[in-house]
């Protein structure tokens, strides 16, 4: 599947396809690098194994991993799954990472584009995310853009490496 992105007056596609194990290497780098910058992912470099990270990402069952590529380039992902099982499973959840050298560039409004749809077609009801870090200001107003609103607030849930102590979003969106 094919998304049009547009940055600085250029238009290319950013391509989306299902995650093949293949593709794991590229994620597990790309998480790492994500958890050594330290500011939206309260998972810590080595607690994220690479066994563990292959778990979050792509094997736990019901886990939905997708990938995007621009110019045959791995340039980010998202990882569907349920929020919650019993009564809460018509909530789904997800988690995003968008490669430094495409960032800002529309890959991740594809990618969280993407996500609504494939929740949809899976027959969740809703999509919430559970911990977004308040001074992750592209993410906060991304969602807000994609139809989320913040339902909930952690105060000083996060550990920011510069700002410390920050608030933490629940954001929800009704599919």
């Amino acid at each position: 599947m094919a998304t049009q992105a547009v940055s600085d007056n250029k238009a290319w596609q950013v391509e989306m396809r299902p995650a093949a194990a293949r593709d794991f290497p590229a994620v597990y780098a790309l998480f790492q690098h994500i958890l050594r910058e330290g500011l939206t992912y309260s998972y810590s470099p080595e607690e994220m194994t690479e066994a563990r990270s292959r778990s979050y990402w792509m094997e736990t069952e019901g886990t939905h991993c997708v990938v995007a590529e621009v110019n045959g380039q791995f340039a980010g992902c998202f990882a569907l799954r349920i929020n919650r099982s019993g009564r809460g499973n018509h909530v789904a959840n997800a988690s995003f990472i968008v490669h430094p050298d495409h960032r800002g560039k529309g890959v991740g409004r594809a990618l969280g584009q993407r996500a609504i749809e494939l929740a949809k077609s899976l027959g969740y009801k809703a999509i919430q995310y559970n911990f977004v870090v308040s001074a992750n200001d592209v993410a906060v107003k991304l969602w807000k853009s994609l139809g989320y609103t913040v339902i909930g607030t952690m105060p000083g849930g996060f550990q920011h490496p510069t700002l410390g102590l920050v608030d933490v979003y629940m954001m929800h969106r009704y599919l």
